[in-house]
């Protein structure tokens, strides 16, 4: 996690500069012998590089990296504002759901925080009048989209660092503060994951456990979240995240009629994962609103292949 001692580094350093831990110490408010753990977790993350000066003396700068380089955009198009002193890992954490109007309830909700939580995370922006509107539901003012893509920067990198410490060719598809839908491309990788009671298998991976079992081209893709259940909704919507494809799209219909699954709990799943349009198609489809279809973002299939898919999955 980005701390905000880790934070304050990154400021330091954004202007290009390069800097020993005792530069740092007196250009921040931590000590020396703290910075020293400071450099090496950011280090380690990759957000820094360093060499060597006099007397190997370590000098650090900051690398080619999403976090830094979201940062210096957030940095330099609103630099009146002393980021360091106004956001912490909860604060980026709650911006994450600020893109579009948000009651403070759902975002605790799936932050799985307090109310007070939130509303404690929220302060600093609301005392420096960036959100709108200012409740009950909140967003971040348009001209803070630069905010926005660091929150999420910070977010992608630390789901990017957990899974590849398991499995080093994993790349995140989809993720929020508490959630990541992640892919491999080595069979090492996948039992790696398998192996770890963290990840979850997901996507057509998953649909075996409801008794439809299909040829995976490649391998699967795995679902961290380990305080939450897992719910078919969100397997289908693991189902499309990358590809939504009419093989995809016929056998996320093939799971959604099995289960019967709700199309309302279908489209409110959809909208975090951004397949909404999508699976709002399908799941019309399934109910018979063909006129509601004529312009669909997905290729669906026709009547007849798809009751040939349901008898030879015996879906009924």
């Amino acid at each position: 996690m980005l701390t905000k001692a880790g934070l304050a580094v990154i400021d330091v350093l954004s202007t290009g500069r390069e800097a020993t831990a005792a530069e740092l110490a007196t250009d921040t408010d931590y000590s020396q012998t703290h910075l020293y753990d400071v450099l090496d977790g950011l280090l380690e993350a990759g957000l820094l590089t360093e060499r060597r000066g006099p007397n190997n003396q370590r000098r650090v700068r900051l690398a080619d990296h999403p976090v830094v380089e979201t940062y210096r955009t957030l940095h330099s198009e609103l630099d009146h504002v002393e980021w360091v002193n106004l956001l912490s890992p909860a604060t980026l954490q709650v911006c994450w759901y600020l893109d579009e109007p948000r009651r403070v309830s759902t975002i605790a909700d799936r932050l799985d925080i307090t109310r007070q939580g939130v509303h404690n995370a929220l302060a600093p922006l609301k005392h420096r009048a960036m959100l709108a509107p200012s409740g009950p539901e909140y967003a971040l003012h348009e001209d803070l989209a630069p905010l926005l893509a660091f929150a999420r920067a910070v977010v992608r990198h630390e789901h990017r660092s957990r899974v590849r410490a398991l499995a080093p060719s994993a790349t995140v598809d989809w993720c929020d503060p508490k959630r990541a839908l992640v892919r491999v491309q080595t069979a090492e990788d996948t039992d790696a994951l398998v192996d770890d009671p963290d990840w979850q298998l997901t996507g057509l991976a998953r649909f075996e456990e409801y008794g439809l079992q299909f040829f995976l081209g490649g391998e699967p893709a795995f679902w961290y979240a380990p305080d939450d259940e897992l719910p078919p909704a969100d397997v289908v919507c693991h189902t499309l995240v990358r590809d939504s494809g009419s093989r995809r799209v016929s056998y996320a219909m093939l799971l959604i009629e099995k289960l019967d699954i709700d199309q309302e709990t279908l489209t409110e799943t959809a909208q975090w994962y951004g397949v909404a349009p999508e699976v709002t198609a399908m799941s019309r489809w399934l109910h018979g609103e063909y006129e509601t279809l004529d312009a669909s973002p997905v290729v669906l299939p026709s009547d007849a292949e798809f009751t040939t898919l349901k008898e030879q999955y015996g879906v009924a």
